[in-house]
This record gives structure tokens, C-alpha cells and sequence, in this order.
């Protein structure tokens, strides 16, 4: 790599699926002008150590402290700051770390900041729409508004800031519980709260190299929303991949958004009417993730049938 061309790229998230997915895609490209400092909380993990033992420079940050992140950030070109409501179910520590990551970034300069965000269901389905519930007195899809209301910290701050719009993680099927159950009959299924609607997802890891074909694209990017997917699927596109990888049967069970939200496993409601806002509107929430836009950002995108091929072995079968 040519030390003196390359541009600091600070991520932030670097051990999670996002900000590690960018680190990797910063290290495939050796000659691709940038060089990667993972931000962490604790640099003595072992994730952490791994992304040492690779060359990436490693800093110790806490995105709710303000100072440590002006620090983190100094010197970078760019950053990436993305949050993990799944940690603590706070979008008001979302808020939180979002406004002291915007005014971290303008404090040091940067010129380009990627902010990871949802949108804000509230937009579509007010408070005052009882179609679906009201979560925690101020919000509909918890885990997407409080994304979605922080993107104003860093368009107030005044930074060059381009939002990047994620899909739903087909990795979830690994580690949140979505992959197939058997049920007592012995068959398996998958349960979504979708009807026929299709779902945008896409493989958690290459969240990051859309990142890496954003920063690479530069200042035309700036001050855009752009939405990444690797595929529009239905709860049937879904099961007939899985019977397809599994080599067995996968039904897929439509529920309701009430029944789903009924569940009672940590974040059921939230994620119900996240399913519900889907589903309702799926045409609008497809359109604004282009897969053939996605892949020009990150040519490795992976298909739900090529990420399975990857990771079919990982998903566990109750």
C-alpha cells in the first residue's frame, strides 16, 4: 500500500457485521487509496486484536463520550458511524451517540461521513395511527425511528454527510432466531408477519463494502440518501432458498403483525411492526434499494441464494 496516498478511514461499529465489513473491504483494496482505523471501546478484545494482528490501526473510543470520538476522528478523511440499538433497545442513546458522532466529525474535519441509518416509520404511520402500536410512548418501529430522527444531528452539524440506508440482515437467520423451526409434525418453516410482500435484505458483511464503494465514489455522493439491498424477497422466495440450501422441505408460515408481535422474545414488538411497515409499504421501501445501484457500489454483492451457499451451515435448525 502507498502510505502517503491513502486516507484514513475511521470506523466506528469495527468489530460488529458493518463497520467490520468496511475494514475488510478497505483491506481487499490494498491500492484503493484508503486505510482503515477500527474505533472500539475495548481495543484488548479479541476481535479487536485480530484487526491489529492485520495491520489496522486501533483506537479506543466510547460513542457516548463526546471527546474520545473527536479524538478517534482526528486526522481521518472519513468516517463511518454507525450504532447498535440491539445492545441496550435505547433509541435515545441512538440520538445520543449519533449527535456526539455529528459534532465529532465536524470538530475534526472530516470530509466525507457515512451515517447508517433507517427510515423514521413515523414519516408513513404518525403516533396517532393505531394500525400498529405505539412503542414506548414515542415511537412505532423503535429500532428504524431512532436511526432515522438522528439524521438531522449531522445535516445541522454541517458535516459532508451521505446516509446510507440498510436492508433487513439475512443474518438474522444465524444469530436473531428468524431460521427455520421444526414444527411437531417434523417439517420446518420459517414465520414472518409479511403476507406476500416482499422484504429487502441483504448480507450483513457486504453492508461494508457499499460503504467502501461510497467513500470511493466521493463528493457525489454527499448530502444523498442511498438505500442498499442484495435482494427483494418474499417469505416463499425465502423458504424456497433455504429448501433449496437445506436440501429439505421449508415452509413458510404468514402470520399476523398482532400474533408476531404476541411472541414475547426480546424486541417481538418492535420488530413486528417493523414486518408490518414492510409489508404495508414494501413497494416504496424496494424502490429506494436498488440492487443494480447496491452492486455498482459493491460488485461482491452477494444474492440471498450465493449468501446462503456461504452460510446455510451456520443457520441453526431447532
Amino acid at each position: 500500500m502507498n502510505e502517503v496516498a491513502t486516507k484514513i478511514i475511521a470506523v466506528t461499529g469495527a468489530t460488529g457485521a458493518q463497520g467490520g465489513g468496511l475494514i475488510k473491504a478497505i483491506l481487499a483494496h490494498p491500492d484503493g487509496g484508503f486505510s482503515a482505523r477500527a474505533i472500539t471501546r475495548d481495543p484488548n478484545s479479541e476481535k479487536a486484536k485480530a484487526l491489529a494482528a492485520l495491520g489496522v490501526e486501533v483506537v479506543q473510543a466510547d460513542l457516548d463520550d463526546e471527546a474520545s470520538v473527536v479524538a478517534a476522528f482526528a486526522g481521518a478523511y472519513g468516517v463511518f458511524c454507525v450504532t447498535n440499538f440491539w445492545e441496550h433497545f435505547s433509541p435515545a442513546k441512538e440520538n445520543i451517540q449519533a449527535n456526539n458522532m455529528a459534532h465529532a466529525a465536524k470538530k475534526a474535519g472530516v470530509t466525507h461521513v457515512i451515517w447508517s441509518t433507517l427510515e423514521d416509520v413515523r414519516d408513513w404511520i404518525p403516533l396517532s395511527d393505531d394500525r400498529m402500536p405505539t412503542l414506548n410512548d414515542h415511537y412505532k418501529v423503535p429500532h428504524f425511528d431512532g436511526k432515522g430522527e438522528s439524521n438531522h444531528y449531522f445535516t445541522d452539524a454541517g458535516v459532508p454527510v451521505t446516509f446510507l440506508n440498510t436492508s433487513f440482515y439475512w443474518d438474522n437467520m444465524i444469530y436473531f432466531g428468524m431460521g427455520p423451526k421444526r414444527g411437531e409434525d417434523g417439517t420446518l418453516a420459517i414465520t414472518f408477519p409479511l403476507g406476500d410482500a416482499k422484504l429487502s435484505g441483504i448480507a450483513a458483511g457486504d453492508i461494508g463494502g457499499c460503504a467502501y464503494g461510497v467513500f470511493a465514489a466521493g463528493s457525489e455522493t454527499i448530502g444523498k440518501t442511498i438505500g442498499i439491498a442484495g435482494g427483494h424477497l418474499t417469505g416463499e422466495d425465502m423458504a424456497a432458498g433455504l429448501s433449496k440450501a437445506l436440501g429439505e422441505k421449508v415452509n413458510y408460515n404468514a402470520v399476523s403483525p398482532a400474533l408476531y408481535r404476541s411472541f414475547g422474545f426480546p424486541g417481538a414488538e418492535d420488530l413486528g411492526n417493523m414486518f408490518q411497515f414492510n409489508a404495508e409499504f414494501s413497494d416504496e421501501c424496494c424502490a429506494a434499494r436498488d440492487i443494480e445501484a447496491t452492486r455498482k457500489l459493491n460488485p461482491s454483492l452477494h444474492t440471498f441464494e450465493s449468501w446462503l451457499e456461504e452460510n446455510v451451515s451456520n443457520i441453526p435448525i431447532d
